[in-house]
């Protein structure tokens, strides 16, 4: 086994008084890292879509390849942030995009041609979607091995409680203020909200500060002189790339993403071709938010406790649920639990993506591991709303799209099974 060495070394510090482990709250600002990112996910663009459409006049197919093509080429932040971060640290990574990510939402409201939101759509998705997410869990999965899972369930709680509270708050924002101002209101709350526990809280790993995964202070000087805590496997990103099982993972997390992303970028367009007004269709994202809460929270404690593979290919499953259940939509009651099985979704899927990847790789190389890895889930959430937008003009419904995509799922559930951990063969 090989334990994560650091270049820092340890020196006193504040931190060493406190009476509990201070990854928990290495946990808190990672919570508000992910809570943060709403402006650059998918569930609030979409409600930026239509107001965007009516002002410009720009046709859904247009803003819909524009958001692609952005969310594509996103990938770039997930490869810079990845690399930095295993270079500089979690500290200086996480002001740096703080600080970028609000910088490209307040231009947000400043665009004035398909180019201009093209970079828009670009900056949010590659520093918000991408590169906040990814520092935010992979600095709590650097602070906490052991209890891994539960850490990073309670991080990703931020993500549905952002999509319950950032959808109705924009939305009203947007009849207030218009959607231009939306973005720059949006741009100066990251900065806010980030920027002072970045600088002031984060530190790169618990040995830069004396301390060990899952361990206070206290705990690691009642450790034994031949005990080093925690062990496990570090494996560098060529020796994890040249791995079956992580291409299986990258492509078992592509539905989830591809699929996701679509279904949520048209999510205000599918419920209205079902008959859910806007403001009822507002509240199914809460709703599926909501649900998505007590997903985490059981997917959490599932990781700690069975193969992380299985829960994945179970995430899948129950997104071909979800797919399938749009068909039977023709009243509320139908949306809603359709929202229900779009948020069990997205708390077995996207939580298992971030847990499963430190689980079989270690801590050591692990920003630049899940640089590559987020590149793949990012390219597949940019590939989603072009060809749902453009197969809803062509039949002008989305089941032409949600028949086409039905089998990427079941494709992705076998692969997940097939992702058995690796061994790390001794050098």
């Amino acid at each position: 086994m090989i334990s994560p060495k650091n270049k820092s070394k340890s020196k006193p510090s504040w931190i060493n008084s406190i009476p509990f482990n201070y990854g928990w709250i290495i946990v808190v600002v990672a919570w508000l890292g992910m809570f943060m990112s709403g402006p650059g996910q998918t569930f609030v663009v979409a409600i930026f879509v239509d107001p965007i459409i009516e002002d410009t006049g720009w046709s859904r197919t247009t803003v819909s390849a524009v958001y692609s093509a952005g969310s594509i080429c996103a990938f770039v932040g997930a490869f810079i942030a990845g690399r930095a971060f295993d270079k500089f640290g979690a500290r200086i990574v996480l002001i740096a995009v703080a600080a970028l990510f609000g910088l490209a939402t307040v231009l947000m409201g400043q665009v004035t041609h398909p180019a201009h939101l093209f970079l828009g759509f670009w900056g949010i998705r590659s520093l918000g979607q991408t590169a906040l997410s990814m520092v935010s869990t992979s600095t709590v999965n650097v602070w906490f091995v052991r209890l891994r899972g539960r850490a990073t369930a309670i991080t990703s709680l931020a993500a549905p409680v952002s999509e319950i509270a950032l959808p109705p708050l924009i939305y009203l924002l947007i009849i207030s203020n218009g959607w231009r101002s939306t973005w720059v209101i949006l741009g100066i709350a990251i900065w806010i909200v980030l920027l002072p526990p970045a600088i002031l809280l984060v530190r790169r790993t618990p040995e830069s500060v004396g301390l060990k995964p899952d361990m206070g202070r206290k705990d690691v000087l009642q450790l034994k002189e031949s005990q080093t805590g925690v062990q496990e496997d570090n494996w560098t990103s060529k020796q994890a790339m040249k791995t079956k099982a992580f291409w299986l993972l990258i492509f078992a997390g592509t539905a989830g993403s591809l699929i996701g992303t679509a279904m949520t970028f048209h999510h205000m367009s599918l419920m209205n071709s079902r008959g859910i007004a806007n403001t009822e269709a507002t509240l199914i994202l809460s709703l599926t938010a909501a649900v998505g809460v007590f997903s985490t929270i059981l997917t959490g404690y599932l990781l700690d406790k069975m193969p992380n593979r299985f829960i994945l290919a179970a995430g899948q499953i129950m997104l071909m649920a979800s797919m399938a259940w749009t068909f039977l939509i023709q009243d509320l009651w139908h949306a809603a639990i359709y929202g229900i099985f779009t948020g069990m979704t997205q708390g077995l899927i996207y939580t298992t993506m971030i847990v499963i990847f430190p689980n079989y790789f270690g801590r050591k190389h692990l920003g630049t591991i899940m640089g590559v890895a987020t590149i793949g889930m990012v390219v597949s959430s940019g590939l989603g709303p072009l060809p749902f937008g453009a197969l809803y003009e062509i039949s002008n419904n989305y089941d032409l799209a949600i028949i086409s995509f039905l089998p990427l799922p079941a494709l992705c559930a076998l692969a997940a099974v097939f992702a058995s951990p690796p061994k790390l063969k001794s050098q």
